[in-house]
């Protein structure tokens, strides 16, 4: 018999089989005591002692702990003395005993069938030769058989060793296949990124793999037999004792998923994602099994995303989506002696300083506007920058006279001269005062936060129209701007109807080799008296009054056209491909699918050839509902993509259930992505997520050379942005196309 280490399971056998066979022999001594006692003369009783006492040791045999002395090599061999011992008994009670040889037959057989349920067919073929050789000599000599009957007999006994040794050879082979089976099973948990425990029901652990001990740090040998919640920080074995109970309700082979934390050896927490499968019903495993894997990558990851989502990237603040929510927040708990007070505060000329001095300057004016207004504010208010030049300051317990005064103030510290490029610059604010008084009689929440917006931003405007350098406290007059809105609403239809948009575009190209490899289709409105118009004038509008979905239409149906006929221009654009944005009311719109597919039918263009790009925000306002339109576009056989990707606030645990093609890194990203750490570890981050998820990257916003090394190091696939073309007409991408034009950057 080889030496090998014996599993739970081998030792669980060997201990019952050799209780049973204790248990067998001990019955067999106590029949041939009650032979002896019964059928012997006097003189032959004084067997029964000895008889007695091996009845004795057989049964103390059972109780000895024999699922660990059979893990030994050594006793294994010492118990087949065992088996040997007990045929020279049998046939010496079998040769005493006038009527033996006929109680030796059941005697051996049963000592046969015992030993063929452990021991090698090698072994039982030896008992059953050593035990047919004495039945061969005791037939004739002590029964005084025939040679014709001992014949037979001893062939019927050589026919139950035949048998026996069979099923020894059966039962080896079955424990092969099983032990064989059971190692493939541990060599895959062993290698899976999963670990995996077996929880019984009083909550220990029963059986851990190897990947447990590795995603813990503690050897797996410490972790059987120690409960759960020994592994669970004390905050968290609450809500882990209500899993367990919703797992063991759940039915016999049912799941159920969870995020947690362990601790591991170190005293650090681990976050885990949980699946855990009821099979406590189940005879053969009795217990909860728990997949565990490790997501503390994942989770760092989205917690950084997340803190992009909600911080401002340049002044560090909270931006316009955290602002939302304290506002939201706020809004449910004040009262008229409690009032919110909101300012809206918008730099005047921005935009100059950024023509004038550069981007670079202009991000050096937020910054140093952003700290001297946080000189201003208390501790608990809420100071945040919505997004451009525009700020934010929520506010409790403020008197309209204390606001009034706090605008004061922050407009004389603004208009402080600010050394920029070696020159000082003079700033202004424009400010809108709104508290929640003037929007009494509102009871939900989002409503009311909307209103308390819209009203400071009123007020702002106010304050632009007054000749700027100045603060506004809302009034309900300044609804008149609704009036204005009224007219841009006429303006768009007209636009509409008579042609005034036009459709820019601007090239995606290959990070590698910079060739175009896609555009992607920008709206402007050439306004008969404004000229041209960028999105940021008209697109909010039209996403308000519900004509961003003919617009976008229009868009949709002009872009494909586009794309049509640059290929039938020029063999160069053949392989092109198009990029078209839809706004947030086009994704929810019921025909959106219907739009498409008329568009890439009319222009003639294949659908693999149009991708269209969401933001984060649209899909998760209705997730749900999102999958199901991606789905249904899919289908079509157009790309998909996420722009301003980290810009929004979505679990990424969302994407790999999404069908998205591409994923657009926001250009807050990109910006300082050469001289940032942190942007430059989040970048590679979403790299490396991008080639995880089989997903393409874009980094939008690439300006400078130094930009487009280091993201395309970092390997991302594509990029857009001035350093490669600014938008431009249909002329000027065909001639870039042809390589005998280039767009100026």
């Amino acid at each position: 018999m080889q030496d090998v280490e014996m599993d739970d399971h081998t030792a669980d056998y060997w201990a019952r089989q050799l209780r049973i066979g204790a248990a067998i022999a001990a019955v067999v001594t106590a029949i041939g005591g009650l032979r002896i006692a019964m059928g012997w003369d006097g003189a032959g009783r004084w067997w029964l002692v000895p008889v007695g006492l091996a009845v004795l040791a057989q049964i103390a045999l059972l109780r000895l702990p024999w699922n660990r002395l059979v893990r030994s090599p050594r006793t294994r061999r010492w118990l087949t003395l065992w088996w040997m011992a007990e045929l020279p008994v049998a046939l010496l009670f079998g040769w005493v005993d006038s009527d033996g040889w006929m109680l030796y037959v059941p005697a051996v057989v049963l000592l046969l069938v015992s030993a063929a349920a452990l021991w090698s067919p090698r072994f039982v073929i030896a008992l059953g030769v050593i035990s047919v050789g004495g039945y061969a000599v005791m037939l004739p000599v002590r029964a005084g058989k025939t040679f014709g009957t001992t014949f037979l007999l001893v062939a019927m006994m050589g026919c139950v060793v035949g048998l026996t040794a069979i099923y020894a050879k059966s039962r080896r082979a079955l424990d092969s296949r099983r032990q064989a089976a059971e190692h493939r099973a541990e060599t895959m948990l062993a290698a899976s990124a999963d670990a995996v425990i077996a929880i019984g029901p009083d909550t220990t652990v029963r059986y851990a793999t190897e990947s447990v001990g590795q995603l813990l740090g503690l050897p797996v040998a410490s972790l059987v037999g120690r409960t759960m919640m020994d592994l669970i920080p004390a905050d968290r074995q609450g809500r882990a004792a209500d899993f367990m109970t919703a797992v063991l309700a759940l039915p016999t082979g049912q799941s159920l998923r969870a995020e947690s934390q362990l601790g591991d050896a170190a005293g650090e927490t681990v976050f885990v994602d949980v699946l855990a499968t009821n099979w406590m019903d189940d005879p053969d495993i009795a217990a909860v099994v728990v997949s565990l894997r490790d997501i503390g990558t994942r989770r760092a990851l989205e917690d950084r995303l997340h803190l992009q989502a909600f911080t401002d990237s340049l002044t560090g603040m909270p931006n316009r989506a955290l602002f939302r929510r304290r506002l939201e927040e706020a809004v449910t708990t004040a009262t008229t002696s409690n009032p919110i007070t909101v300012l809206l505060l918008d730099l005047d000329d921005f935009k100059l300083v950024n023509d004038n001095l550069g981007h670079s300057a202009g991000d050096d004016l937020l910054s140093t506007i952003a700290t001297r207004l946080r000189g201003h504010v208390r501790p608990s208010d809420v100071l945040a920058r919505l997004g451009g030049d525009e700020f934010a300051i929520l506010m409790h317990d403020l008197e309209p006279g204390d606001a009034a005064a706090l605008a004061e103030r922050l407009l004389r510290t603004i208009r402080e001269p600010i050394r920029l490029a070696s020159r000082d610059v003079a700033c202004s604010l424009s400010i809108g005062i709104a508290t929640s008084e003037s929007c009494a009689g509102i009871d939900d929440p989002k409503v009311l936060a909307d209103h308390l917006l819209g009203n400071a931003d009123l007020a702002m405007y106010a304050a632009k129209r007054a000749g700027r350098n100045g603060y506004a406290i809302f009034d309900p007059t300044m609804t008149m701007s609704v009036l204005e809105e009224a007219q841009l609403r006429s303006d768009l239809e007209h636009a509409l109807e008579h042609d005034e948009f036009l459709v820019l575009y601007q090239p995606v190209v290959d990070m590698q080799t910079q060739s175009v490899t896609s555009v992607e289709a920008l709206v402007r409105w050439e306004h008969p008296r404004d000229g041209l118009l960028g999105p940021y004038h008209f697109i909010g509008a039209a996403e308000a009054n519900g004509l961003i979905v003919p617009l976008g239409r229009w868009v949709l149906r002009e872009a494909c056209a586009q794309l049509a006929s640059w290929r039938a221009a020029s063999p160069a654009a053949a392989r092109l491909k198009i990029n078209v944005n839809l706004s947030a009311r086009q994704f929810q719109y019921a025909g959106l699918v219907d739009d498409v597919a008329q568009a890439l039918a009319d222009a003639g263009v294949d659908a693999g050839s149009l991708t269209l790009e969401i933001t984060e925000s649209m899909l998760m306002e209705d997730i749900e509902t999102a999958k199901r339109t991606l789905y249904a576009l899919r289908e079509l056989g157009v790309r998909l993509a996420i722009d301003d990707f980290g810009t929004g606030y979505s679990s990424l645990s969302y994407l790999k259930q999404l069908p998205v093609d591409v994923i657009k890194i926001d250009k807050t990203f990109v910006d300082d992505v050469h001289i940032d750490a942190d942007d430059v570890a989040l970048v590679d981050a979403v790299a490396g997520l991008g080639q995880a998820l089989k997903m393409q990257t874009v980094a939008e916003g690439i300006e400078t050379d130094a930009q487009w090394s280091t993201l395309r190091n970092l390997g991302i696939d594509h990029g857009q942005g001035y350093l490669f073309g600014k938008p431009a007409d249909p002329t000027q991408i065909h001639a870039l196309l042809t390589g005998v034009g280039a767009i100026s950057a």
